[in-house]
């Protein structure tokens, strides 16, 4: 499996200078901790999140309030997943990207029936998002075979030296030290279910230009349609594609 990209996961937040520091060394993501108030001191903020925008990066998000919660199971899950649903909102991270759950320890086969109902609670309280889970070869290829959840970030801790197929990011190296910033290191590997702070295309209006006469064709029609029609929603639904095409190509009403 070849990286196609690096980037870095910390627990203290990113200041302005320190996120252009990391892009400038050749980061292009920033994994950070989706998490509530309590736990401020390595809660990622919007601030925190345009500022990693800014400087070129994107986010992954990942929960985690202690190491062994998913050995807590469904009500652990169902908790932690509402807790991330309302932190995703509160700091506009997009739908249809992923929030991984941390289980961070050496977990046994013996966990695993209780790290798969902890992934399916959450996933549960987070409509429209993406469920991944961190963790060892043994965690990610066990999760990724129960079908527990849809993107896998492992860490190299207690994985003996192998990497699974279906890992999404690679996190290679711990307790490192980048522009003075304690940071682990890692690989992302595709589908990482990144996000970041820029407008979507649907949060704001699309200057689109058409053709004078182009659009005069279209007109055409959409009259011949709204004379020949005699039900009132086609005809409304004509008039309103003519108006719009008369805006857009600067033919007058």
């Amino acid at each position: 499996m070849v990286a196609n990209c690096k980037g870095i996961d910390c627990a203290v937040p990113l200041t302005v200078a320190k996120a252009q520091a990391m892009a400038a060394a050749g980061m292009t993501f920033v994994i950070r901790y989706l998490v509530p108030t309590q736990y401020a001191w390595k809660r990622l903020t919007r601030a925190e999140a345009e500022a990693i925008t800014a400087a070129g990066m994107k986010i992954v998000s990942v929960f985690q309030r202690a190491n062994h919660d998913a050995a807590g199971g469904a009500a652990n899950g169902a908790r932690d997943g509402k807790a991330a649903f309302q932190e995703a909102k509160l700091i506009g991270q997009t739908e249809g990207t992923a929030i991984y759950f941390a289980v961070d320890y050496d977990a046994q086969p013996s966990d695993f029936n209780a790290i798969e109902a902890y992934l399916r609670a959450a996933a549960k309280e987070l409509p429209g998002y993406l469920i991944g889970v961190y963790g060892s070869y043994a965690v990610v290829e066990e999760m990724a075979r129960r079908d527990a959840c849809s993107n896998f970030w492992q860490t190299y801790a207690w994985s003996k030296g192998r990497l699974s197929q279906v890992a999404n990011i690679y996190q290679y190296q711990n307790g490192q030290t980048l522009a003075g910033h304690t940071v682990d290191f890692n690989d992302g590997l595709g589908n990482e279910g990144w996000w970041d702070t820029n407008p979507q295309m649907g949060d704001k209006p699309v200057n689109i230009q058409i053709e004078k006469a182009a659009a005069e064709k279209v007109i055409a029609v959409l009259g011949a349609l709204w004379s020949a029609s005699a039900d009132k929603p086609v005809r409304e639904a004509a008039h309103y594609a003519a108006d719009a095409l008369r805006a857009a190509s600067g033919i007058p009403k």
